[in-house]
């Protein structure tokens, strides 16, 4: 069996981005390569941008504390909010907290970071959020089987045991299945249990194929020791299955606001400060991971530091490099994340061009002329993995 790839991409995103002309980019999921994450000259200035009104504003993180959200914690801790005149609550996520929800509620925190599609489902229901900066560039779903079960391709997976984490975390891997030849449906073609948000299941050999994030949960495989051997598992002893290579990646951690709350001018120049102070947080981190690992571990994060070494590590990957400029949505890859929800069910309709708000981000930018916003240079580092990610 194979996977079937989207059809129509090139069309579709002609009609949704009929106001903007992209400029050439890598292809969705991939990382133009060639240098060591030392893509800036310079190091972001936290010195005050403007003379703009103070204000205190909220942002819901997607889970709780850790390398995942880096640049912003970055941004707080080397002043860069400070110098935008912000003062920033970070809100912490966990798995009763769903981050579209609580941020599309009208008292809600003013910024939230979700993934697009759990956000284009939302709004389907009513949401009003906007995605004002598309922080990652390209997704970090994973499926992890075991090497020795001889998978060679998630198609293979008919009749066996697929964890997901459900609650919107499941997409790519149902839309992935479901693109199979034949297509494969979950609870009908096989068993799809709700996996806990960890590898125990998977390390207990009670599921076949594990959900896994290239950055989090991938890591807790490899931190883990083999009983039979007595040491830690390798990448060699695992088949993974990287859904950027399966044309049914779509887009993640972004940043959101509420179209309501976005009207004002005030709130809309607010934004742009706050953005500004978090591309320039995600520059930092690119080019000085260490100090980022230390940001997160001090802002409470409940894995160890060698976890969140691995983590800013392929964190950085996922943001950098951006050919659009950091925060700015890729066209091509908006597209194929509305392909493939469209296709998998999970919305009815192409969202209205009002879903997204390049502006912010561009603005954002205007005033970071001496910092390299693109980081076409960078390259993934190599990060050694530490028993139980201490």
């Amino acid at each position: 069996m194979k996977i079937r790839p989207f059809m129509a991409l090139a069309a579709a995103a002609t009609i949704a981005f009929a106001a903007c002309t992209p400029s050439a980019s890598t292809a969705p999921g991939t990382s133009a390569a060639s240098s060591t994450g030392t893509g800036s000259s310079t190091t972001p200035s936290s010195q005050p941008s403007s003379s703009a009104k103070a204000a205190s504003v909220r942002l819901q993180l997607q889970w709780t504390p850790q390398a995942q959200f880096a640049g912003y914690f970055a941004a707080n801790s080397l002043g860069y909010f400070k110098a935008e005149n912000l003062t920033v609550e970070m809100v912490a996520g966990g798995p009763t907290i769903v981050p579209q929800q609580v941020g599309s509620a009208p008292d809600g925190p003013e910024f939230t970071i979700a993934w697009v599609p759990k956000v284009l489902e939302a709004r389907e229901g009513g949401s009003d959020l906007v995605d004002i900066a598309q922080i990652f560039q390209r997704s970090g779903t994973l499926s992890v089987t075991w090497k020795k079960d001889g998978y060679k391709s998630p198609c293979d997976l008919k009749g066996k045991k697929v964890g997901t984490w459900g609650f919107g975390n499941q997409y790519e891997v149902i839309a992935g299945l479901k693109n199979c030849t034949p297509s494969l449906v979950a609870g009908t073609d096989y068993e799809n249990p709700t996996q806990n948000f960890d590898m125990l299941a998977f390390l207990a050999h009670d599921i076949d194929m594990a959900e896994a994030m290239r950055y989090n949960e991938y890591a807790q495989v490899l931190e883990a020791t083999n009983p039979e051997t007595g040491q830690l598992y390798s990448p060699d002893d695992l088949t993974v299955f990287d859904w950027n290579d399966y044309r049914v990646a779509m887009l993640q951690d972004a940043l959101f606001a509420r179209a309501s709350w976005l009207k004002d001018p005030a709130n809309r120049d607010v934004a742009v400060r706050f953005v500004r102070a978090s591309i320039k947080g995600w520059i930092y981190c690119r080019d000085h991971q260490d100090d980022c690992v230390k940001f997160t571990t001090d802002a409470g994060s409940q894995l160890g530091a060698g976890h969140q070494r691995w983590m800013m590590n392929e964190i950085n990957a996922l943001v950098w490099p951006s050919p659009e400029g950091v925060g700015v949505l890729d066209p091509v890859f908006y597209n194929q994340t509305i392909n493939v929800a469209i296709g998998a069910g999970i919305i009815k309709n192409r969202p209205p061009l009002e879903a997204y708000d390049q502006t912010i981000a561009k603005d954002a930018s205007l005033t970071l002329t001496d910092q390299d916003l693109k980081g076409l240079d960078f390259k993934k580092g190599t990060v050694a993995v530490t028993p139980g990610g201490n």
